[in-house]
């Protein structure tokens, strides 16, 4: 221990005891977007489905998400510039402008995403701004969802909160903000909607993914790439008007084809976008010193996903 500088010792003290890292600050948004502020969170849960299991703590960085879901309104306009793909939403009574546009395709989302300078959540990021950081299960919080909090399909009510449309038995979906807005002043984060993430979607839930779905600002297979062989559905989450309240909470996940051909669903999305401030070199500085200190001496933070060793 001679040899043991102070500031090796002052790393072996600090270590066990760093639960967390440094998350970017959040600069002022757009004045279509929210600021969720990063740190750890729980993703999926212990019970339940294979897909939605197990749980675990991941860490998301400081990001931006649209306040609504983007509305047909903004769709059309960027259909209007050339930027997106035309969209058709078969059901009647889901097209005015305020509501939001639904049956677009993962690729129309993406497209419509990079035309505004954004991209598609991850899936971490989408379940975090529905959990915030203490793994509650809906936007509210962890009460029941009820019609003054959301648009489901509601016992006694029916599909939609009662909203009818044209389409018997559909119902439909309500103008964005019809609801009060949940954590980080989102709106319709759980319901109205279902929407599209950037992740590919894995039947095997969380022990599939493996590493892919842990750590740092989690992407998922491929970390979300155009390709990921042996792999073909990406996740929708957040629950919408048509299915009942199984569907609201953030650990659900359910798969679609991105191309939404082979099975037409009326799937809608937000965008998200990274935080960038002028201060960023603080917290990367700071993130850079704990991982760098954690190799040095042989400690394994809990943010770092375990290693496969071969055998």
């Amino acid at each position: 221990m001679q040899f043991v500088t102070p500031a090796v010792m002052l790393f072996m003290m600090f270590l066990p005891r760093c639960e967390g890292r440094a998350p970017k600050l959040c600069a002022p948004a757009s004045a279509d977007m929210q600021c969720v502020f990063g740190g750890e969170m729980i993703r999926g849960r212990d019970k339940g489905p294979r897909s939605q299991r197990p749980s675990a703590k991941v860490w998301v960085d400081t990001y931006y998400m649209d306040t609504t879901e983007v509305t047909v309104k903004a769709f059309d306009a960027c259909v209007a510039a050339g930027k997106c793909p035309f969209q058709k939403t078969n059901y009647k009574g889901f097209s005015d402008p305020e509501q939001p546009k639904v049956g677009v395709s993962w690729f129309a989302a993406r497209a419509f995403c990079e035309a505004q300078g954004k991209r598609l959540p991850t899936e971490a990021e989408f379940e975090k701004a529905i959990r915030g950081p203490d793994g509650e299960w809906f936007a509210w919080g962890n009460d029941p969802p009820s019609c003054t909090n959301t648009v489901y399909l509601a016992p006694k009510v029916g599909r939609g909160c009662g909203k009818t449309s044209p389409k018997e038995g559909t119902g439909a979906t309500w103008p964005v903000k019809s609801r009060p807005a949940g954590r980080y002043g989102l709106y319709d984060i759980s319901g109205n909607a279902d929407e599209w993430t950037q992740d590919w979607y894995t039947y095997g839930g969380y022990v599939e993914c493996g590493a892919d779905c842990l750590g740092v600002n989690p992407k998922g297979p491929c970390g979300g790439a155009d390709k990921c062989p042996g792999f073909v559905e990406r996740v929708v989450k957040g629950g919408s008007w048509f299915w009942d309240p199984s569907h609201l909470p953030g650990y659900f996940r359910r798969p679609h084809f991105p191309d939404n051909k082979k099975i037409y669903h009326h799937f809608g999305f937000r965008c998200a976008k990274d935080s960038v401030t002028p201060w960023d070199f603080v917290p990367i500085l700071i993130n850079e010193w704990v991982d760098g200190a954690a190799r040095f001496t042989g400690l394994r933070m809990w943010w770092h996903p375990p290693v496969k060793r071969r055998k």
